[in-house]
């Protein structure tokens, strides 16, 4: 008896799997899980498990990417936020996503998503138009796999936009509709900074920047207080006013949600101002009549000086300039753009945020590999996984 105890023992022993092996499987699941968002099947797990166990664990999170949820799924889901003031991640398809969603998948560089003339379509019917989301929402509706049917396109081409006027997904029909719908078109740079750069306006506020360009709406004494003024407002305005300047001709004509409506670009003289400058940067303008009046779409970037400075703006660009695109060339060519890709992929990937200084040097480590491989974001989403997938 208690030799077929022992004969029992050693056979349990060998059915059991090596641990190392069985770490693998586990890590290579929790990757293609993170990353698509699915099981992965027999063959591609086994795949990657061997790639694993060859050191090689970067080259199994690309080859999890390779599945359609990566970009139906992890992609829209991470890009979707971005492009609605309720940061809304289960708003429909557009044409902002879509954009988002081509350019990881055909390696773009990602700082262009702000600035070049990107569009990315689909096959669905109608075809994608200025005032109507329908072709999204259509390939959102028929299951199109993402990956296979976008196809790069132009927002000259498509939409008729003036290459002048093309500013990335900043003039994408979404964002034009979320962003430059009613208002004074601050809402532009606000998101695009909570989006794009990780700061909201709170985390930019600096009360020692010249207060020259601030608009008439903005009352230099609230409540007749005029400290408020001094010690609170001019914290956000200083730096924001010029910047958004670059919207100054853009606005949304349409409703705020449906898909209805289209961007509004100012070629000639408007008739609310006499400038090619959006009436909308008149509202209120009796609050301090003595305040700025925008006459063009000329913007400089105060927050090259002062605290704000440690974002890290390129020495190599002037800090001012005309339009959407060459602010959008400003903000996506700063240090704090690449560093906020990163937060943002770890967070998405390991579904959490940066905790203790072991996660806080990973990021450093994701952001010097996203720039050095040409601001790829599948390299961010490989070395997020990579890291979160367990010992």
């Amino acid at each position: 008896m208690q030799g077929y105890r022992g004969i029992l023992l050693v056979a349990l022993i060998l059915a059991l799997p090596i641990s190392g092996q069985a770490n693998s499987r586990d890590q290579a699941q929790r990757i293609h899980n993170r990353l698509a968002g699915v099981p992965a099947d027999a063959t591609t797990l086994q795949t990657m498990v061997d790639l694993i166990n060859d050191g090689q664990p970067r080259a199994a999170a690309e080859m999890a990417m390779e599945h359609p949820a990566f970009y139906n799924v992890t992609l829209k889901q991470f890009a979707t936020p971005w492009t609605n003031e309720d940061q809304d991640v289960f708003a429909p398809l557009n044409d902002y996503t879509a954009t988002v969603i081509g350019a990881i998948r055909d390696d773009v560089d990602f700082r262009r998503i702000l600035y070049a003339d990107l569009l990315y379509v689909g096959d669905a019917s109608p075809a994608a138009a200025p005032d109507s989301n329908a072709h999204y929402r259509n390939l959102e509706g028929d299951h199109a796999n993402l990956k296979e049917v976008l196809t790069p396109s132009s927002q000259v081409s498509q939409y008729g936009t003036p290459a002048e006027a093309v500013a990335g997904v900043l003039t994408s029909r979404a964002a034009a509709q979320a962003f430059f719908y009613a208002g004074t078109n601050r809402a532009m740079l606000r998101f695009t900074l909570m989006n794009h750069m990780c700061r909201d306006l709170e985390q930019v506020k600096d009360t020692t920047r010249p207060s020259d360009r601030i608009r008439q709406d903005v009352s230099r004494s609230p409540g007749g207080d005029s400290r408020i003024f001094r010690n609170n407002c001019i914290g956000c305005h200083s730096g924001m006013d010029p910047l958004a300047q670059a919207f100054a001709y853009y606005d949304w004509e349409g409703e705020q949600q449906g898909d209805d409506g289209r961007m509004i670009y100012n070629t000639s003289a408007d008739a609310d101002t006499g400038t090619r400058v959006q009436g909308k940067y008149l509202i209120n303008s009796n609050n301090f009549p003595w305040g700025y009046i925008t006459p063009d779409d000329s913007w400089d970037n105060y927050w090259r000086e002062g605290p704000n400075a440690n974002l890290g703006w390129d020495p190599n660009l002037s800090g001012s300039g005309s339009g959407a695109a060459s602010l959008g060339r400003e903000l996506a060519h700063s240090e704090v753009f690449a560093s906020c890709q990163a937060e943002k992929v770890f967070q998405a990937v390991c579904l959490r945020k940066p905790a203790d200084s072991d996660d806080t040097a990973q990021l450093a480590s994701m952001t010097s590999q996203f720039k050095n491989d040409n601001y790829r974001m599948k390299t961010l989403f490989a070395d997020a996984a990579v890291y979160c997938m367990g010992d």
